[in-house]
This record gives C-alpha cells, structure tokens and sequence, in this order.
C-alpha cells in the first residue's frame, strides 16, 4: 500500500525553520535512528466515486490555478440543500385548493433535517462519535528491514487501540556495522482492527535517510497539518518526516573553501593519518567481534555449568536462609531473656506491694483502734473552734467599738456623705480652699485608725502608713516607675505628692472592705467607707465580753460608760438606723449586701488600748 503525502506549505515552512539539524544528510545512518512514531492512522481508504475515472484533475494535490478552478466551478451542478425532501402537507393543500375543497385541519409543516449530527438525543450522538473514533482505532506494529539481509533486523511491540501510536525507543548498533552503516531501510506497518480476524500490511515504505525532511528538535515546536499515515523518525538531533519521496538535492563544499584566500591549497590530512584511521577502524571491529564471541563462548560455558550454578545459587540461597535463621533465633534469645528478667522484677515487685499492705493492713487496724479517741478530740477541738471564733468575733466588736470610742466618725448635718473624725471635718478628696492644719490633723487621726484596724484584723495593708498624727507618711512599694516611694498625708507646696498620698490611703481602706466582703461604691469618700467598715465590724445583738484582766484597771469601769458616737443604743444596728443618714445606710447596704461571714484570722500582737491613747495624745 502506498504512502500518500502533502508537501503543499511544508517545504517553505521548513526552510525558514529556525532549528537546525546537527547531522549532515550524507551522515544520517541508521545507528542515529532512536524511535519510530506514526500518526493520523487511517485503516481504511476513502471509496471514490463509483462510474468516475480518477485521473490527474481529481489528486487532491494537483496544481490548481485561479482559471482552473473557475472552469470547474462552471461546469459543477446544482447540490441539492439539506433538506431536499418535498413537502406532502403543501402538495394535498394545494390540490385542495384547486377543487375548491375546504383544507383539512393539518399541523404545522415542517422540513426534516438530514444533518448527520442534528438528532437531539445525546445518546445516539455520542454512539456515532464513538462508532466513527473506534473504526479509525487499530492494533500497529512495525518492522525495520535493509537490504542484503534476510528477515527484519527490528520488530517493534504491540501498541493497542491508537491513532497515534508511538513506538519504543531502541538502538540498532546492536546489529552490527552491516545495519548500525547503513542508510537505506524498509519499513513494514500491521495494522488490525477490531473488525478485522488477522494482522493486514498497511505501509510498506522504502526510504533513503538523505531524503528525510527535518521538523524540529521535538513535535511541540511543529503546528503543520501531518497526512494520514504519516510516518515520523526520531533521531538523536530531533524529527525527521518523510513528506516526500525525493532525496533533497545535496550541494558538496565548494572548491573555494578549500582554498585560502592568496590562491594557495590547504593542508589536509596526510596518508598516514588516514591509513591510522583505517586500522583504528578494523581494530574497533576486530574487538566487536571479539566481545560477540566471548560472549558466546560466556553463554555456551554458562549453559554446560547450568546445574553447576544452580546448585551453587541453592546452597548461597540456604547459606542466607541459615544465616538469617541463626540471626532470629538470637533475637528470639535476646527478647526471652528480657522478658524472664522482666518477670523476676514483676515477681519483686508484687511481693513488695504484699509486703507494704500487710504493713497497711496493721497500721489500719492500730489506726482504727485509736479511731474513737480521735473522733472524740475532734468533737472536742471542733467545739472549742466554734467556742474561739465566737470570742474572735466579740473581741473583734469590743476593739472596734474601742477605736469607734477613740476616734468618733460623726455625720455634719445638712452635707449628705460628709463626716467629722474626733470632731474635726475632713472632704471626700476635695482639697480646694482648706484649712490645712485641720485637714492634716483629720488625715493623721484617720492614717492612725486604719494603721491600727490593719494590726486588729490581722491584715498587712497593701501601702505601709508612719502614723505621725498631723505629719503621717504613707509609702508606695508596689509602682515601679515611681521617682519617689514615700508621700506626704498632710498638704504640702506640691500639691499632686499631697493628693496621690490620699488616694494610697483610700486603696487601703478599699482593700480593708474588700477583705470583709464588701465592695466600694466611691473610693474617694475617705470617712464614709471608713465608717462603713466600722459600722460592719460592730454589728451585733450579743453581749460585748468583757476584757480580759491584766490590762489598766482604769478603764474597765469606764467601758461601762456607753460611747458618745453610739448614743443611747447597745445595738450597733439601732445605732446606725438613729444616727447615719438613711440615704447612706441604704445605698450602703443595697450595694454590699449581707454581713460578712466569718472568716478565721491568725492573731498578732496588737497595740493596746493605752498605748493607743497615748499616741493619740
């Protein structure tokens, strides 16, 4: 079967083709051949025509000139549209029309389209598509052969169901210098689809490697239409097609080049240079044809010794298989021995655990025997627990009643949250316009009965105060970028040390509330939170106890003498309702709720009455 090609456009395009080939036409052989490759198969031919000859104005590639092409149109009949079937709904009414018969009620004419591809069901679409895709699909295979030599010197794999099939890569310098030399070779490609039972010979295609056309370094660099049953050869510089049977006209070097340019001849290689050449050249055959013997002196030893190296393998086989037999079974030994040594530890280990519960078990049962007497001292303890907090809590009440007695926090009548300390007015953070010497003499009074609350309740306060009546400092050791740490709680020229002074005092008195479970409405109302902690501390219906002796007999007969700052009332609570401002009492207890439960207190040395009464003196 011939080979029909399209060389229209191709032989331009290659001509201007940037890429080059690196090999000579002259030096093309077969030893360069890598891959074989065909595409845009086509099993079976076009039918022509039937009752037409095919002649020089039919080949699709003949020449075709502006007044040719014009005769042949004139001389072409009419084509029939698409749709060229007549229309019988348009015939009977006319008829009926001519016998002046009413036309039946008839649907809508219409044509019937006759494109292959206009059935609207996609099914039948897609089995046309896949009908007219598996009759261009085949099994290929091909084989090289050369001249001079019987049977191919190639046969090539399989390649199922393609279109385009691609075949292995391969080396030919396998065939000696006979094959690997030459540059002439025939190609034979089989082809069988799935209609057919056996192999049929598609293309037989005998070539010259000098007539080879050169389409790039690879494939994607080619955008050219390729013919049907085009076959493409792939070499060491790139794809080569056969596009057209005609060798391409070699033109050698010319003379001139071989001249320099004063007319003198060059220097070319010397007689013994090329006879060097020739016997390198027989020596590279000779030792090819040495390497083919041994090899087949290598391969008939091979095949005498066969059972020879057969029983070698087996016994290198059982060798291996020993040697990783004796290596798992001293793993298996090294993993019984731990596992014996881990068992002894278990076995230890369990016989200390009985060990330690028998020693439980007695020391449980000696526990328990003294159990009742434990269960008693803990009733007892609990009660004489109970017995200390409720005394903790009176003797707390007595102090603070005390301190309530020493420093009297009194409201001013007709200023709502104003207070006096021990008759001496102090503004809730509100400097402005102020006797200094009785604002400091109130600070120092209130500096001194939070420093001695601090001591009584067993709370070390956050900012440390140096109770100096009308000169008391208070100390800040917590803020870090503070200049100074110590602050002035009487007015001084600069006023901001005198005010942050204040405001330590009142964290502190925030921090007395907080500690009893109450929360500060206004930490700049200095007395009234003040007042409020005490008001907590002396709430109560119980009796006051008395105190305890050893302290200045002196004043036990006058702890009898009711406090003037709780007038006329043993009751803390009559107390506040008579004399707080009920706007205060309220907000007061609507924010902090309940009392505060009770809460045990590690006691410390507290200063005594009289030493108090001394400083305040």
């Amino acid at each position: 079967m011939s080979l029909t090609v399209t060389t229209e456009g191709i032989g331009h395009d290659a001509g201007n083709r940037r890429e080059k080939p690196w090999l000579f036409p002259s030096n093309r052989k077969l030893r360069h051949l890598q891959g074989i490759s065909v595409r845009n198969l086509v099993v079976t031919p076009p039918s022509r025509t039937r009752g037409k000859t095919i002649d020089d104005e039919d080949i699709p590639n003949s020449f075709q000139s502006p007044s040719k092409i014009l005769a042949q149109g004139a001389n072409r009949p009419l084509n029939h549209s698409r749709s060229f079937t007549n229309l019988k709904s348009s015939a009977a009414a006319g008829d009926n029309r001519l016998n002046n018969e009413k036309p039946p009620q008839l649907q809508q004419p219409q044509r019937r389209n006759t494109l292959p591809w206009s059935d609207p069901n996609p099914h039948k679409r897609q089995v046309k598509l896949e009908d007219i895709t598996r009759s261009r699909m085949a099994d290929t295979w091909l084989s090289i052969h050369c001249d001079k030599i019987e049977g191919p010197v190639y046969v090539s794999e399989v390649v199922k169901n393609a279109t385009n099939p691609s075949f292995r890569s391969f080396d030919l310098n396998m065939c000696g210098p006979v094959v690997s030399r030459s540059d002439e070779l025939t190609i034979k490609l089989w082809t069988k689809t799935a209609a057919m039972e056996e192999y049929e010979l598609l293309v037989e295609l005998q070539l010259h490697l000098q007539s080879l056309q050169f389409l790039g370094k690879s494939l994607d660099s080619f955008h050219q239409p390729l013919p049907s049953n085009s076959v493409l050869f792939h070499f060491s510089d790139g794809v080569y097609g056969n596009l057209t049977d005609l060798p391409p006209a070699w033109v050698p070097l010319p003379a001139k080049d071989l001249k320099s340019t004063d007319g003198n001849a060059l220097p070319t290689s010397s007689y013994d240079a090329l006879m060097r050449l020739a016997n390198l050249d027989e020596c590279i055959q000779d030792a090819l044809i040495t390497r083919e013997k041994l090899e087949a002196q290598i391969n008939s030893i091979l095949e005498r010794n066969q059972k020879a190296l057969a029983v070698i393998s087996e016994a290198s086989r059982a060798r291996d298989k020993l040697a990783l037999t004796k290596q798992a079974v001293m793993s298996e030994r090294k993993q019984l021995r731990t596992t014996f040594k881990h068992k002894e530890e278990l076995i230890a280990s369990l016989r200390a655990r009985r060990e330690t519960m028998a020693h439980g078990r007695q020391t449980q049962e000696r526990a328990r025997s003294h159990l009742p007497d434990a269960q008693e001292k803990l009733r007892s303890s609990t009660k004489l627990l109970e017995k200390d907090t409720e005394e903790l809590k009176g003797q707390i009440r007595r102090i603070s009643e005390d301190l309530l007695a020493m420093y009297p926090i009194e409201p001013i009548p007709d200023k709502p949250l104003a207070f006096t300390i021990a008759g001496i007015a102090l503004p809730n953070s509100n400097f402005a316009d102020i006797d200094r010497d009785a604002v400091a003499a109130a600070l120092g009074y209130t500096a001194h009965l939070v420093y001695l609350l601090s001591f009584y309740l067993s709370m070390s306060i956050p900012y440390p105060i140096n109770p100096y009546l009308s000169n008391s400092l208070i100390q800040d050791p917590i803020s870090v970028s503070l200049p100074q740490r110590t602050y002035p709680l009487y007015p001084v020229n600069v006023h901001y040390r005198f005010e942050y002074g204040v405001f330590l005092l009142n964290k502190n008195i925030e921090f007395l509330l907080n500690k009893q479970g109450l929360r500060v409405l206004d930490i700049r109302h200095t007395l009234p939170n003040l007042k409020y902690l005490l008001y907590i501390l002396t709430a109560g219906t119980s009796e006051i106890p008395a105190r305890k002796a050893g302290g200045i007999r002196g004043l036990v007969p006058g702890r009898l003498t009711p406090s003037m700052s709780r007038r006329g009332s043993e009751d803390s609570v009559a107390y506040s309702e008579s004399n707080l401002p009920r706007k205060m009492l309220s907000s007061m207890v609507k924010s902090n709720g309940d009392l505060p439960s009770d809460r045990g207190k590690k006691a410390t040395p507290a200063l005594s009455t009289a030493s108090a009464s001394q400083q305040v003196a």
